[in-house]
């Protein structure tokens, strides 16, 4: 067992960019080839701890001596100012239970398997839409803008409530276009006034709902959560925006993400034209391989922790990276090849533990549908430009391309 004071080793920069936009970054290996907890140094200044190793990953994230809670001194933020917009808005995400809890009981009574599969029709609908308006439109497209965008906006507003044809739709889908919500490209600043944007609009629409009750998800915590007390008003508007953020951000960059990794292995597509019931299978590969939401599961340790033979001290930053987990060799052999007959364990892309995604049931559905639906519809869909001339981002809450023209 090893601690920390004696280590003289100077820490690595974090975050750390990927050679290769399909899979884990390269450096991840070579820190777990050493020990499967490391020293990194963080954009503003703080050090903090990165676990490399699936088990190791898994353990802590279940951990109860860790907090996910963002007013920790050395909560390990990304960016300057991180925490005090973290502090002010309270997001869900970044509490610990009994609070978590009860917002996550909240949101998990709407995000079952089934009430997911009542919303495939939905689903299947807004992704031939947006298919029909591109072939409408003709090439070439962004499949990030034109369709990864538009269908998980879409989608996370319709979950919500706020159909196509609601007044408040444009607003919300506007604001989510038009805002950056956060990462380590933005300014405390800038994702401060990306979630005041879109408070400030869910707040006029939960006044709109109020006055013509639905039966939608939005309508039933307005009248099972808030009228009862529940929840106040800040905090409802609160977790709406960050659900979908949350939901939008990261399938926006899974289905874009996935659709390119898929075009530049076109023996793949050929796999899942011949065999559709291998569509679930090739989501949760992709998932696992890609792992854009990477660096999310940000801790700090309330007390000492020993993990992969370090002692982490009570109050450092941790930062459990999933696809360093989801690329652990010793799990997952050849894990950069996407393998849909890939057995064995379950990856961790949706997190693990109490804080585990709770829109996961959703967006399993959605990349399947707009993934699937999009091969079969397009079936010479390719992208304009080779893949070295796309560009990436590194540092945002989920990792994804900047742009991807495709034609057909």
């Amino acid at each position: 067992m090893t601690n920390n004071t004696g280590d003289q080793t100077a820490p690595h920069p974090f975050p750390i960019p990927r050679s290769c936009p399909f899979s884990a970054p390269d450096a991840y290996a070579d820190l777990h080839a050493k020990a499967p907890v490391s020293r990194v140094l963080l954009p503003t200044g703080r050090p903090a701890w990165v676990v490399t190793g699936y088990q190791e990953v898994r353990a802590l994230l279940a951990d109860p001596r860790i907090s996910a809670d963002i007013r920790h001194p050395n909560f390990p933020a990304l960016t300057e100012g991180e925490q005090e917009v973290g502090a002010r808005t309270r997001p869900f995400i970044r509490m610990d239970p009994p609070e978590h809890t009860r917002f996550r009981r909240m949101l998990l009574a709407e995000m079952t398997v089934r009430k997911a599969r009542r919303m495939r029709r939905s689903i299947q609908r807004i992704v031939d839409e947006r298919i029909d308006e591109m072939l409408d439109g003709g090439p070439p497209v962004d499949l990030v803008t034109q369709f990864a965008h538009t269908v998980s906006s879409t989608v996370m507003c319709e979950l919500v409530g706020i159909p196509r044809s609601d007044p408040w739709f444009r607003r919300v889908t506007g604001t989510l276009g038009s805002q950056v919500f956060g990462g380590g490209a933005s300014t405390a600043e800038v994702a401060s006034e990306g979630i005041g944007a879109l408070s400030d609009v869910m707040d006029k629409v939960v006044s709109d709902r109020e006055t013509r009750l639905g039966e939608d998800l939005l309508s039933r915590l307005i009248v099972e959560q808030l009228k009862e007390g529940k929840v106040t008003r800040q905090e409802l508007i609160t977790t709406i925006a960050i659900l979908i953020v949350a939901g939008w951000e990261t399938t926006t960059n899974q289905i874009a993400l996935s659709v390119l990794a898929l075009l530049e292995n076109p023996h793949l597509i050929e796999e899942l034209r011949q065999d559709h019931t291998r569509l679930p299978a090739a989501v949760e590969e992709l998932l696992r391989v890609l792992s854009v939401g990477d660096s999310i599961a940000l801790r700090t340790a309330t007390e000492d922790i020993e993990i992969g033979g370090q002692v982490i001290p009570a109050g450092d930053g941790i930062i459990p990276l999933l696809a360093a987990a989801n690329h652990d060799s010793a799990v997952f052999p050849d894990s950069r090849q996407i393998d849909f007959e890939r057995q064995g364990r379950q990856h961790v892309a949706f997190s693990y533990g109490i804080h585990q995604c709770v829109g996961q049931n959703i967006a399993r559905l959605e990349l399947g549908i707009a993934i699937g639906t999009l091969l079969d519809r397009v079936p010479t869909l390719r992208s304009v430009a080779p893949l070295q001339e796309i560009r990436f981002r590194h540092e945002g809450i989920a990792f994804g391309p900047e742009q991807v023209l495709v034609t057909w």
